[in-house]
């Protein structure tokens, strides 16, 4: 379905289509575990749980993560 197969949508103010976003990701995460998660996603995550479990202590302060990503862009 697209946003053109709903006319009224384009009539809404672009408060009233966040509101609706809302909405409907309200709706959506009451329905997560129908939701299928890749299996990629998963072993990325258990990676990334395994690295943590392996160096609890290594982490990076706010202004750290900032500088990365400033760096990047």
């Amino acid at each position: 379905m697209r946003v053109s197969d709903i006319p009224q949508i384009a009539d809404l103010s672009t408060s009233e289509k966040i509101l609706l976003v809302e909405d409907l990701w309200d709706e959506i995460s009451l329905e997560e575990s129908s939701i299928p998660v890749p299996e990629s996603h998963k072993n990325e995550l258990d990676a990334w749980l395994e690295h943590y479990n392996a160096n609890p202590g290594v982490l990076l302060s706010f202004d750290e993560l900032q500088n990365r990503i400033n760096s990047r862009k």
